[in-house]
């Protein structure tokens, strides 16, 4: 029912651009014109057997993810296009590195970044909530990189107020104490018996996929940078008007949301249609995670959006 849609829906929760304030310093970095420092980001590429005469695809997953994420979807959709993809680990998750920093702003330079280093003078740009955000960003940001969107089941206007079960997901993670004389096994155990007290099974086994234990030291780890995350986790504001400040992205757009998500909201869409004016919505019967859970129907929709010549 609702609940579980709920919990379907928190396994990506967005992060919005957001400006940290524990330290006089950072806050006059946050403030003043100052782009924060890219990170080198970690990522797979995917070839397929069509010549690229199109730009590459660049996709950025959600809070928890990883590059691993896109795995299925990438393999299948360079049977499609012509087109190389990039599957990439965002900052502060997956194999990219952890920054003090987690927001939208950083995380468009990141990818400029990564653009950058690979000549590429522009690209597609795909993101799932959290990485949608950023990708709206991006394209706003850097309308000349981006030769077209897709933004997955996430609003660049509000998302849905959560925090409160997230908070309890972040603490037992950063709270989590575990001796480096136990297994993997045990360790798991006791990781998933402590955040089933804060989320229900759905959402704890995709967190799970992010303990890790140093095969050197046996300490254990989370791969995504949950002390930073939980920091910006109440920042949901400042997204919208970081936003705002940034000219509309007329290139083509599409969103592919879900019918059970409660990401998007139909009535928000005449509002996006003027900060991204050349864009269209396909609704899919799914939740929060529509290339999970429509997988055939995601393809065929951003495969028929990536071949079109506009």
């Amino acid at each position: 029912g609702t609940r579980q849609r709920l919990t379907k829906s928190l396994r990506s929760l967005p992060f919005p651009a957001g400006k940290i304030l524990r330290t006089q310093l950072v806050v006059r970095r946050e403030y003043s014109s100052e782009i924060p420092d890219p990170v080198e980001l970690s990522f797979d590429s995917y070839t397929g057997e069509n010549p690229e005469t199109s730009p590459p695809l660049l996709t950025y997953h959600g809070l928890f993810g990883s590059k691993q994420n896109w795995r299925g979807i990438s393999k299948a959709l360079v049977r499609k296009v012509s087109r190389k993809v990039y599957a990439i680990d965002v900052r502060n998750h997956g194999e990219s590195p952890h920054s003090s920093v987690h927001n939208s702003k950083a995380m468009s330079e990141d990818l400029r970044l990564f653009m950058e280093q690979r000549s590429h003078p522009n690209a597609a740009c795909m993101g799932h909530s959290m990485g949608g955000r950023s990708m709206m960003y991006f394209a706003r940001k850097y309308p000349e990189l981006v030769e077209r969107l897709i933004v997955v089941d996430i609003s660049p206007i509000s998302v849905p107020r959560s925090t409160g079960e997230m908070t309890e997901i972040f603490d037992a993670m950063v709270s989590l104490d575990l001796s480096p004389s136990m297994s993997m096994s045990e360790g798991r155990k006791i990781a998933r018996e402590k955040l089933l007290k804060a989320t229900e099974d759905e959402t704890v086994d995709f967190i799970m996929l992010n303990l890790r234990k140093n095969p050197d030291t046996g300490a254990f780890s989370w791969a995504c940078n949950a002390h930073v995350l939980r920091e910006f986790l109440t920042r949901f504001d400042k997204y919208q008007s970081n936003l705002e400040e940034l000219p509309p992205y007329t290139g083509p757009t599409t969103f592919i949301c879900g019918t059970r998500s409660p990401y998007m909201r139909r009535e928000q869409w005449p509002q996006i249609q003027k900060m991204f004016p050349n864009s269209e919505i396909h609704w899919l019967d799914a939740g929060h995670l529509v290339h999970f859970e429509k997988p055939q129907e995601f393809l065929t929709i951003v495969s028929e959006f990536l071949n079109r010549t506009e």
